[in-house]
């Protein structure tokens, strides 16, 4: 298979990368910078990166060209402002509309030209769905989509970009809504690798956690960028998918397990202690019906292996 790759640089692009020259496949990528961070390995550095971003316009005539030259035959759609944060907080700023939006309407646009249009993935959210409640919280790609911040508007409105291309101009596409996903290289503003480069600073300060009884379902993003694959091998056109683990975990066991891992003394603050809280939580059936995946890098081994590369990072 040869795959291009959009956001290759970020933390699940270069996963998926790794993933894709793995399993034999060819492999082209942009990203904004076209730089690999230093976390890049070897393989990863010979894979050709071109230079778009997708939130500044359509792609210089030299990036059209490569990639209709690279004739791929699978789009992976990844670049995103994908810290939901960044993207305002009910409604999205206008960056996060140029990058979310419009360039996944970019992107299609590119696939839709190709001589031979390729299958395009598109990497959505779990953010898209309305707000999950204890009574409510296991969602099926069925379930009402109605996002209360600016983040999940923005995928909302991009998903809804994939469905008019694909009707207009017959685009295979296939969305993907993602659920929360971490592992090592992740940035240090999220969950985990905030907890982890915490625990691997040397300090006598108190680790600071924002929420402990908030249920999530989180995926290790290797198990991830397996699913990506899969799906663009064997997904139904048309067809969307939630990507998760499928079980719901209370943040504080996550942090159980990186006290235990982390065998430090020192004290945990909650900064925001309070009711029980939930976040969506994936019913994966369809997934797993279109391509046998599995979740298969255990809890213990996300924290470790996390753990260890915020102690490697200098």
């Amino acid at each position: 298979m040869r795959a291009f790759i959009t956001g290759i640089t970020g933390f699940a692009g270069g996963f998926l990368a790794e993933h894709l020259l793995a399993s034999g496949d060819d492999v082209l990528g942009s990203s904004r910078r076209a730089e690999w961070p230093n976390w890049a390995n070897g393989d990863l550095r010979r894979v050709k990166l071109l230079k778009w971003d997708v939130g500044d316009g359509n792609p210089p005539a030299e990036v059209a060209t490569a990639v209709a030259r690279f004739a791929p035959d699978c789009v992976y759609h990844l670049a995103a402002l994908s810290i939901p944060s960044d993207c305002g907080t009910t409604d999205p700023t206008e960056r996060a509309i140029q990058v979310n939006v419009r360039g996944t309407e970019r992107t299609l646009d590119v696939a839709a030209n190709l001589p031979r249009p390729p299958r395009v993935l598109f990497v959505s959210s779990s953010h898209v769905y309305a707000k999950a409640t204890k009574e409510k919280h296991r969602f099926d790609e069925s379930a009402p989509t109605d996002p209360q911040r600016a983040y999940g508007k923005t995928k909302l409105m991009a998903e809804e970009a994939v469905r008019r291309t694909a009707a207009r101009r017959g685009v295979d596409t296939i969305i993907v809504r993602a659920f929360q996903h971490t592992g090592p290289r992740q940035e240090p503003r999220l969950m985990l690798p905030e907890w982890a480069a915490q625990f691997a600073r040397p300090s006598s300060e108190p680790i600071q956690v924002k929420h402990l009884n908030t249920w999530v379902d989180l995926t290790d993003v290797r198990d991830v960028v397996r699913a990506y694959r899969l799906l663009g091998e064997r997904g139904q056109a048309g067809g969307i998918y939630n990507l998760g683990s499928g079980v719901a975990t209370r943040t504080g066991e996550i942090l159980d397990v990186l006290l235990k891992l982390g065998r430090s003394s020192r004290a945990v603050v909650e900064l925001q202690a309070g009711p029980e809280k939930y976040d969506p939580i994936a019913d994966i059936r369809r997934l797993q019906a279109a391509t046998g995946w599995r979740p298969e890098l255990s809890l213990e081994t996300t924290v470790a292996d996390t753990l260890a590369y915020w102690r490697n990072t200098p």
